[in-house]
């Protein structure tokens, strides 16, 4: 039983990777990917255009101004000299947000008095206004700070990122998320495509139990998911510099749960699919919703409470932590079993999942 199991592995692979298109699918996508997001999915804001509403034009205006014209942030200072021509440019998006002076900026600081300083944020682009409001408010601080000003002087040390390279985030994710989409179109594919080629009959009278079947169908899917996941990490380590401080066989042990427990989706959605267009369909509409609720673009507690349980079952909610504490923080496997078992807890549910559905489609 188990040389036939061989076989269908075998089988399973020479399919994937038995021609030449087969084979670029699986890896130029991956190469592709690794070329372009680690610097077109980032939340650093720079080379912004910052809008100034000057109607004091005293020192201290003056001074603030010059101080965030040179900056990596705003690049671009775009002086306006009403409230409609401010209006205008923040409509027109040529800045991202504005700066208003008000005329007596300078001379109520001189005098010690209050100097209120007003910020308008584009709200169409929420995210980068707020990271870039923020930078403003440290400039601004700065300034009073060195004036000798009652501002107290905050010390921040960032932990296992000091620089806060946000490839150093990106990276690790990225090996998730494209494992994710490899691991799922094989498995999904495997059992629609022996529908839709005629072959789906001939295996059910092989041999092999539904159990067996389901095995050879999961493997394959799991190999990928190894081999993309590793070539991922490796150009994350050498050619971006990411620091890996944690066990290869733990990230190896975590990228096979991890493929465990999406083999289990991926032939769920298979089972339930006639034709590989169906799967295809199936695959990205688990896809989406998986990476939003895994943390990587906002953090689950901010999410609603029944967004936080479907959190809890999503198998990239805890895979994205293991590989960010692998790389980052120099996870042992002590420190990645809380995460480590909920993966194979997952692994179980799909899986049996799978095969009672593809057990009750056969009879």
């Amino acid at each position: 039983m188990w040389q036939r199991l061989l076989w269908l592995i075998v089988k399973e692979l020479q399919t994937i990777m038995g021609n030449r298109q087969g084979r670029l699918l699986l890896v130029v996508p991956v190469l592709l990917q690794l070329m372009v997001f680690p610097f077109a999915a980032t939340l650093e804001v720079k080379h912004a255009s910052l809008a100034v509403y000057n109607q004091d034009a005293g020192a201290a205006s003056l001074e603030l101004v010059k101080r965030l014209a040179v900056s990596a942030t705003f690049d671009h200072v775009v002086p306006v000299h009403s409230l409609p021509e401010l209006r205008d440019c923040i409509d027109r998006q040529c800045a991202l947000l504005a700066v208003v002076f008000p005329q007596d900026f300078s001379r109520a600081l001189a005098s010690g008095r209050n100097a209120p300083l007003q910020v308008i944020v584009d709200g169409r682009r929420s995210n980068s206004g707020q990271i870039a409001s923020a930078y403003i408010g440290q400039v601004v601080a700065g300034y009073q700070a060195e004036r000798g000003g009652s501002m107290p002087q905050v010390a921040v040390r960032n932990l296992y990122n000091p620089n806060l390279e946000y490839q150093w985030h990106v990276l690790p994710s990225l090996v998730a998320i494209i494992t994710t989409i490899g691991c799922l179109i094989v498995t999904a594919l495997s059992v629609a495509r022996e529908r839709e080629e005629g072959t789906f009959d001939q295996l059910l009278v092989s041999p092999l139990t539904p159990a067996y079947i389901m095995a050879g169908k999961a493997v394959p899917g799991i190999l990928v998911a190894l081999l993309q996941g590793s070539l991922i990490a490796l150009a994350a380590a050498w050619v971006y510099r990411v620091p890996f401080d944690g066990s290869v066989a733990l990230l190896l042990l975590s990228m096979a749960s991890y493929g465990l427990a999406l083999a289990g989706v991926g032939l769920f959605i298979s089972s339930l699919s006639r034709t590989q267009q169906q799967a295809f369909l199936g695959v990205f509409s688990f896809m989406v919703p998986a990476v939003i609720l895994s943390g990587y673009v906002s953090p689950i507690e901010n999410m609603p409470e029944a967004l936080q349980w479907l959190a809890r079952i999503n198998p990239l909610s805890y895979f994205i932590p293991i590989l960010k504490g692998t790389f980052l923080k120099g996870y042992g496997f002590a420190d990645a079993w809380p995460w480590l078992l909920p993966l194979w807890l997952i692994a179980l549910l799909t899986l049996s999942l799978a095969l009672w559905c593809f057990r009750r489609h056969v009879e």
